[in-house]
């Protein structure tokens, strides 16, 4: 049986340094010491609820414990007390775990994975107690690389919290490549965020698009250099691509698909937005992929295995497939996504896909960011609204410019969309929320 620091260390010593504001630990410091003390027997074949709220404390507790608990779950730290009590009670978790020392106790140690530790990750998107997805170390990163890059070193940074899927695979690609991997702190600004990972030469970084709107938003790009860009999480649109491609011209820009139950999928690199044909019903892959009732299902050894719970429906459905909710649409040889089945809009009878929506809105130069929801109407059922974030240049116009940035927008909506697809609606805002997975807060379907 193989642990997560035993992977490592079979590579041969642990080089990578974990970044975080409160400070930086190298993995060699956890080769003989312990950051549990001597008390990481205490807590093998146990549930235990890791519900620290810097990452670097969790960081250091997977290694710690994988292969010694039974049972690992990962909560963020923005979990209400309500939620965290409901998650403790489904997990049966009987340690929670809210801090661990950042410098490993200097004792002798020798870690014994006894244990096949179940990862539990919770969704994301709702407002009471998340769905608790169940994941073996296999699932999540047996198609990662275990050895250190062989040419150039990398160094890794994400937006993510490594507590949610996207975060945990690149917290994982870092750790078992032996990379350094600066980690960001929930509220730390912008600013800070890319300084600190420019400090630390990041060459590979991910987030999700709305992550990346936000950088393009703060004026600070510039503060790193990356050689690789990642985006996953949500449609990630031509125009966010674009902006990215001009302001990193030098990086690969990459998107990929990926969900907490289904697993990672592919990534694509070719700059487009959405995917080609042929990799659906691709033959002799480790992959399988599915189009049915317009929705992406997805079949691999990187599917997690259930949800924690009684109530819950299991994870698989017919020959191992598993749903991943998200609509496509074929055109041209290319599928593209068009946003989540819970997430349409009827207007009168007749469907909206938000996304779809503020892929039109976003193309504008002019806009950063937008989101498209809706607003109860007793005639139609609903109405489209839009809420739009403009470029720092455009923020501080007046009247008669925001008027005329409204009217542009909303004609290359008429232009574009079905007539029931248009807002009826739309208001200019500061900002738009961003959940602790770095996607756009919807309201619930």
């Amino acid at each position: 049986m193989s642990s997560l620091w035993e992977s490592i260390a079979s590579s041969g010593p642990a080089a990578g340094v974990f970044h975080d504001r409160s400070g930086s630990v190298a993995l060699q410091e956890l080769g003989t010491g312990s950051i549990l003390g001597g008390n990481i027997e205490s807590f093998r074949g146990r549930s235990v609820l890791l519900a620290m709220h810097e990452q670097l404390s969790a960081a250091l507790a997977l290694l710690e414990l994988d292969g010694v608990a039974r049972r690992l779950v990962l909560c963020t730290p923005d979990l209400t007390p309500e939620q965290l009590a409901g998650v403790r009670a489904t997990a049966e978790a009987d340690i929670v775990l809210d801090s661990v020392a950042h410098k490993p106790a200097q004792e002798s140690l020798k870690r014994h994975a006894t244990e096949a530790t179940e990862w539990v990750l919770l969704t994301s998107g709702t407002t009471g107690v998340p769905k608790l997805v169940v994941h073996s170390f296999d699932s999540l990163a047996g198609a990662l690389p275990r050895h250190p890059a062989a040419n150039k070193p990398m160094v890794w940074s994400t937006f993510y919290d490594i507590r949610r899927y996207g975060g945990l695979q690149i917290y994982l690609r870092a750790v078992l490549s032996g990379s350094p991997l600066v980690l960001s702190s929930a509220g730390e600004p912008m600013h800070d965020f890319l300084a600190r990972a420019g400090a630390a030469r990041v060459t590979h970084i991910s987030g999700t698009p709305s992550h990346w709107r936000r950088a393009l938003m703060s004026g600070d790009t510039a503060l790193i250099s990356p050689e690789y860009v990642r985006l996953s999480g949500e449609v990630a649109d031509q125009t966010v691509l674009d902006n990215l491609r001009a302001a990193y011209p030098q990086a690969r820009i990459a998107h990929a698909f990926a969900s907490t139950e289904a697993g990672v999928a592919f990534d694509i690199n070719d700059g487009l937005a959405g995917f080609p044909e042929e990799l659906i019903g691709k033959s002799g892959s480790a992959i399988a992929m599915k189009v049915q009732d317009g929705t992406l299902w997805i079949r691999s050894q990187r599917n997690a295995t259930r949800y924690l719970g009684g109530a819950q429906a299991p994870i698989a459905g017919d020959e191992g497939y598993v749903d991943t909710g998200d609509l496509v649409e074929l055109s041209n040889g290319r599928f593209y996504f068009r946003g989540r089945k819970g997430g349409i809009i009827n207007v009168g009878g007749l469907k909206v896909y938000p996304e779809e929506v503020e892929s039109v809105l976003n193309a504008d130069p002019r806009v950063r960011m937008s989101l498209v929801k809706a607003r109860r109407n007793p005639l139609t059922g609903s109405l489209v609204v839009a809420e739009v974030v403009l470029t720092d240049s455009e923020s501080a116009a007046d009247a008669a410019t925001f008027d005329k940035i409204k009217s542009d927008l909303l004609s290359a909506c008429r232009r574009t969309l079905a007539a029931h697809k248009v807002p009826a609606q739309l208001r200019f805002v500061p900002a738009l929320e961003l959940s602790s997975a770095g996607k756009l807060v919807r309201p619930d379907a």
